[in-house]
């Protein structure tokens, strides 16, 4: 392991809105299921998570725009994240944590109705159909969402991988779920607003490629 991740795990530790609890703590009613807002962010505002967070770019630049919401990175690599909670502490946005966990284990560490809206942004995509179920909008991923969404929370989604894409409006689809927008080719839309105003380091890179961008966003039918 390289010594900058080793710094950056050390860091982690120390930064305050940053939680990397163990799976048996998890799982065993884990504290801050159902409290998040109450005892880590100590306020009673609503709270949307970045599923995959990565660099958690959506994470603090949404914590930026928006200080009377709760922000939270969700990933397992830690060392990615300790750029956004590095940014988060410094920048001294209060209302942006990171956890580290495993996104199979939402419904452990999120409450009923806990989460008011969900990113995920730039997912890996899972290309080989046998993997399908692992894709984080997979009707098992998006059952899990539905326990800890509130009614009427929206669900978005942005990534390069039109098949992808094409996955996840068949599953909206055939769940009968609602699709609010959706496009093929986010940036010939003209929309300016948090999908087009934010970026991450994935999308500026296919960005730079010319790769289309795609994106949707939908509720999910409780």
């Amino acid at each position: 392991m390289g010594k900058n991740k080793l710094k950056h795990f050390a860091e982690n530790a120390t930064f305050p809105l940053f939680i990397q609890p163990a799976i048996d703590e998890v799982k065993n009613n884990f504290y801050l299921k159902g409290n998040w807002a109450k005892i880590f962010f100590k306020n009673t505002h609503p709270i949307v998570l970045e599923l995959g967070c990565g660099k958690g770019e959506y994470t603090v630049g949404l914590a930026r725009r928006y200080p009377l919401h709760n922000f939270i990175g969700i990933d397992r690599k830690g060392a990615r994240m300790w750029r956004g909670s590095k940014t988060s502490m410094e920048e001294n946005l209060v209302n942006a944590g990171f956890l580290r966990t495993r996104i199979e284990l939402l419904n452990h560490c999120f409450g009923k109705a806990e989460v008011s809206e969900i990113w995920i942004t730039f997912p890996d995509p899972h290309s080989k159909n046998s993997k399908s179920q692992r894709r984080l909008t997979s009707p098992f991923f998006l059952e899990m969402y539905k326990e800890i969404l509130v009614p009427n929370g929206l669900i978005h989604l942005k990534t390069d991988n039109a098949g992808f894409y094409q996955f996840t409006l068949e599953t909206i689809n055939e769940q009968n779920h609602s699709v609010v927008f959706e496009t093929d080719d986010l940036y010939s839309t003209g929309i300016i607003n948090e999908a087009t105003g934010l970026q991450t380091y994935y999308e500026q890179k296919f960005l730079s490629q010319e790769v289309k961008i795609k994106y949707v966003n939908f509720k999910l039918t409780i």
